[in-house]
């Protein structure tokens, strides 16, 4: 690809800038990560992409990640994320799966039809919280559902501050309320369900269509899964697009600061429950029972931070456990290596 960038073109801030010294700006190749496949990572720099191969000895890197190669384009470094979106990877593998990172602002995408589902959005809200992004709920489809300002007002009731737009991701008129958050040099990503319309939504952004898309399934109203890997697109106006597939799944793993934003109010009500203890159920003086009683607290609500905080919980002793391991282990092999090198030398 022959295409150039300018650095701000592609998300280049100065908050990366300060982490380079002027040798390293002068001598060294600055690139961006914006593809991921199983045995390589695609690379833009600002006149041209390259192929990294993955390798035990690179580190963890996803879609928006930062690099720095050296003149025949080796990898140097992997330069400090500004911000870093993760899940517990899906199934019953213990491990934490890279989303997207150095990101501005979070599109959450969620259709108004048959899809429509608050627990899910609190759920990327917590994520988006927890990254310390920008959260902004896109509901599409609204030509489709009638009746959408009701779901609307629903979603802003989570959040008295939150943005919540209603769109036609397929209409660039009904789109345009979302440029404001398309500034140079911003990068912006998108989560969401299978068929919500996510890749529409990335097309009529960009004015053309380097997402596949599919139709609405008649059974159930739910659009077909088209996008099966992360992948960065660049706007005219110099922002970035991270699109993402969508994800049936998305366990919570060390988002403790993200589920305590998303749910101030149920934290605020448990600071005052008689008992410092209290488990919300039949306790004497639980100021979170009474708020659901007197109706200031939905149950809805209440039930999905329960069930998010534990599995945060959960995912956490799960992962911390599999840290340990590693790091016994890496402390094994250092051992062993040291002890190869001394009977070497002799002593």
């Amino acid at each position: 690809m022959n295409t150039s960038y300018s650095p701000t073109q592609l998300g280049w801030q100065a908050f990366f800038q300060q982490q380079l010294t002027l040798t390293e700006l002068e001598s060294s190749n600055l690139g961006r990560v914006i593809a991921h496949h199983r045995s390589n990572y695609l690379i833009q720099l600002q006149s041209r992409q390259i192929s990294l191969a993955t390798h035990v000895s690179l580190p963890s890197m996803t879609v928006g990640d930062w690099v720095l190669l050296d003149e025949n384009y080796q990898f140097i470094r992997l330069l400090s994320r500004k911000s870093v979106i993760s899940r517990k990877a899906a199934g019953s593998k213990v491990a934490e799966q890279l989303i997207a990172a150095n990101i501005d602002s979070l599109f959450i995408v969620c259709s108004l039809n048959q899809d429509f589902n608050l627990n899910r959005i609190e759920r990327y809200l917590a994520l988006a919280n927890e990254a310390q992004v920008e959260p902004i709920v896109v509901l599409t489809k609204k030509d489709l559902v009638d009746g959408w300002q009701q779901q609307v007002q629903l979603v802003q009731e989570l959040d008295p501050f939150l943005t919540v737009e209603a769109i036609n991701a397929l209409e660039p008129s009904s789109v345009e309320c979302l440029k404001a958050w398309c500034s140079t040099g911003k990068t912006l990503s998108f989560v969401g369900s299978s068929g919500v319309g996510k890749s529409s939504l990335v097309n009529t952004l960009l004015g053309c269509k380097e997402q596949l898309t599919g139709s609405i399934r008649e059974d159930d109203a739910k659009g077909r899964h088209t996008t099966t890997a992360r992948s960065l697109h660049f706007m005219d106006n110099g922002s970035v697009l991270l699109d993402t597939p969508g994800m049936r799944e998305i366990q919570l793993a060390d988002c403790q600061q993200g589920i305590s934003k998303t749910f101030a109010e149920i934290e605020v009500l448990e600071s005052a429950c008689r008992f410092s203890d209290c488990s919300h159920q039949n306790e004497p003086g639980c100021a979170v029972q009474q708020a659901i009683e007197s109706g200031e607290l939905e149950v809805r609500r209440f039930n999905n931070f329960i069930k998010l905080r534990s599995e945060h919980q959960r995912n956490n002793v799960s992962l911390k456990d599999k840290r340990d391991k590693e790091r016994a282990l890496a402390k094994k092999y250092r051992f062993v290596q040291s002890d190869t090198r001394r009977l070497k030398k002799g002593y």
